[in-house]
């Protein structure tokens, strides 16, 4: 079953069912008769293949399967946040969104055009806001639009979440993780924690999405991706976010081996005179770094190479005689290979909380929450 055969007006019956514990006060809150909401519940459960009520003689009580689906078709519900959303229109919105224009939008969901239009118009008119407008031949999403689309994709990853749960429950494994990589948490921390929850849960779907903090925001904000591990922001600015620290990361001076300074104790004027790789100024290894020399009064050392690439910036430490901030993680096979070495410092650069940026309105699933779980055990280890 996939989530574009799920009846919005049966899923809003479902919820209404659990809440009120009886077909007649459903009925009356979603305007239907008893008959009908009867009859809804009966055909979404025959799709489902699963009942979600036990029927008793004093109302409906929800059964294991309904306890975990239901919380998830409320949230679906409240992402959608109107009754006048039909799957065809939220259908619809999500497609033009992702694919950017009608004729891309009808090749990736076998729609034809004149449906997606007129499916895109209805929601519009429907909750009185434009949603698109037109730029010669180029169709747009409204600011509307936009916050509406996001929505849309936050109540698809419910929907999906809780047909993947379903397929647990009746021992088919078809659940995923997909994970905003940054730099900081590939070198141990990520590998680690997938390799101790995949010897658990071998049929679980891994996906990792390498960025930056700043390529990775969105992805999280629209659910194409459930976490992003990384350096976290204090302060956290972003309302919908939240953040868990695993581990503090305090960074160090590397250079090539056989660097002049290797092997040395040398003060902060010394490592003033060599260029320097860093990441680019807002980044919160570059603050580190300029705090590093500000904090002795010393003029910051040159940078001819802004790169938060940790290949790149190995390759250019091997052949030069470059100086970089990184942490110890992230060039631990190269210190062990003994191509780099770690350059003592009289000040240590201050430590950096690395940890999990998640939607504020998040809610895992069960393999999910144990991945966390993982991420923090290793972290401790």
């Amino acid at each position: 079953m996939d989530w574009t055969d799920i009846n919005l007006r049966h899923l809003r019956a479902t919820v209404e069912i659990a809440e009120r514990g009886t077909m007649n006060a459903a009925a009356a809150a979603v305007n239907l008769t008893q008959p009908a909401i009867t009859q809804a519940l009966a055909r979404f459960e025959a799709m489902l293949d699963v009942p979600l009520f036990d029927r008793r003689h004093d109302g409906m009580t929800v059964t294991d399967a309904g306890a975990l689906l239901v919380p998830r078709f409320h949230a679906a519900l409240d992402h959608i946040a109107s009754p006048h959303v039909t799957m065809a229109r939220f259908r619809a919105l999500i497609a033009l969104a992702d694919a950017g224009s009608y004729p891309a939008a009808s090749a990736a969901t076998g729609l034809s055009i004149p449906s997606l239009h007129r499916a895109v118009n209805d929601l519009g008119l429907s909750l009185r806001r434009p949603l698109v407008r037109r730029r010669g031949k180029v169709v747009m999403l409204t600011d509307a639009g936009v916050r509406m689309a996001r929505a849309f994709r936050l109540a698809r990853v419910e929907l999906m979440a809780a047909l993947a749960e379903l397929a647990a429950l009746k021992g088919h494994e078809t659940r995923s993780i997909a994970i905003g990589a940054m730099p900081l948490s590939r070198a141990r921390v990520l590998p680690a924690a997938v390799s101790r929850f995949l010897r658990r849960r071998p049929g679980v779907r891994i996906t990792i999405l390498e960025g930056s903090r700043a390529e990775l925001i969105e992805p999280l904000r629209n659910g194409a991706i459930d976490m992003m591990v990384g350096a976290l922001r204090l302060p956290l600015l972003e309302a919908d976010f939240e953040q868990a620290a695993l581990f503090e990361d305090r960074p160090v001076v590397i250079a090539r081996a056989g660097h002049p300074l290797a092997g040395t104790q040398p003060a902060m004027s010394d490592l003033a005179r060599y260029p320097w790789i860093i990441a680019a100024p807002g980044a919160p290894l570059r603050e580190s770094w300029e705090a590093l020399f500000s904090e002795h009064g010393i003029a910051l050392p040159v940078v001819p190479i802004e790169s938060g690439s940790v290949m790149t910036i190995r390759q250019l430490l091997i052949d030069n005689d470059f100086l970089t901030l990184l942490s110890p993680d992230q060039v631990t096979v190269e210190l062990e290979a003994g191509w780099l070495c770690r350059i003592d410092t009289p000040v240590s650069p201050a430590s950096r909380s690395i940890g999990v940026t998640t939607r504020a309105s998040w809610r895992p699933t069960t393999v999910q929450n144990e991945f966390m779980a993982d991420l923090d055990a290793v972290s401790q280890g």
